[in-house]
């Protein structure tokens, strides 16, 4: 499908949220997904992955998640010194402000005449992924992916400690995961628990795929970046939200 492309802002805490839209050319109304970046914003590699997804049939909404923080339209660059600035930026926003900002996107989404407000998900990656495992608490998103989410077996989000993993009994909708086997960020250790303790969740829908393939390996402009393996991850959350998210014909 052909999309079209919108800025607009959203007043969170007295905060202003740029929220990148993409979304189908056309009326609709399609599913709307909340879609969290990684520490270094919206820049080229994250609009794209959004756009992408929006053009598969979905309203996306992507918040800039470090708005309390940076100047709203910052892209963070992904270098060393961006790295900093990101993994700063995200120990100074607290936990509550995270989630805050979730569930104003949800809101919004939910109000918008272009979205079925029934058919809500979330897609993120890195701590957008840990981020979107939290807006997955919440009862109107009916299914979740978080891609090589950081964090979540020791809590590492933002001010203090996070309770996302133990709070998975929440969750109502369906959850993918998807990691990577050389991901230093998330190694197997925490995959593993992470894994264990999902599967001691009753009646959790959860499904998880391991790549052979480093941290980011869908962002496109990395030497980490691998362009087959992403490819298979990007057919997998497709199927996966489509599965869940778009309504049966």
């Amino acid at each position: 499908m052909q999309i079209k492309q919108q800025t607009i802002g959203l007043v969170v805490d007295g905060s202003l949220m740029r929220l990148h839209l993409a979304m189908p050319v056309g009326d609709g109304p399609w599913p709307g997904v909340l879609f969290f970046s990684d520490i270094y914003q919206l820049g080229a590699p994250m609009i794209r992955l959004a756009n992408r997804l929006a053009g598969y049939g979905y309203v996306v909404a992507a918040p800039e998640i470090f708005h309390r923080t940076e100047v709203v339209g910052t892209v963070i660059e992904p270098d060393d010194i961006g790295r900093l600035r990101g993994n700063d930026n995200a120990r100074r926003t607290a936990i509550n402000a995270y989630d805050a900002d979730a569930e104003a996107t949800v809101a919004w989404l939910s109000t918008q005449p272009q979205v079925l407000s029934e058919h809500l998900g979330c897609l993120g990656f890195c701590i957008g992924g840990h981020l979107a495992f939290r807006a997955a608490l919440q009862p109107q998103l009916k299914a979740t992916a978080c891609v090589y989410p950081t964090g979540l077996p020791d809590g590492k989000l933002g001010m203090g400690v996070a309770d996302s993993l133990q709070r998975a009994a929440e969750i109502r909708g369906a959850l993918l995961t998807v990691f990577g086997s050389e991901d230093p960020h998330v190694p197997p250790q925490a995959r593993e628990l992470i894994e264990a303790s999902l599967a001691n969740v009753p009646g959790l829908r959860h499904q998880s795929m391991l790549f052979d393939a480093n941290h980011t390996f869908m962002r496109d402009d990395g030497y980490r970046w691998d362009p087959e393996l992403a490819d298979q991850a990007w057919r997998l959350i497709t199927s996966f939200l489509a599965s869940h998210l778009q309504p049966s014909v």
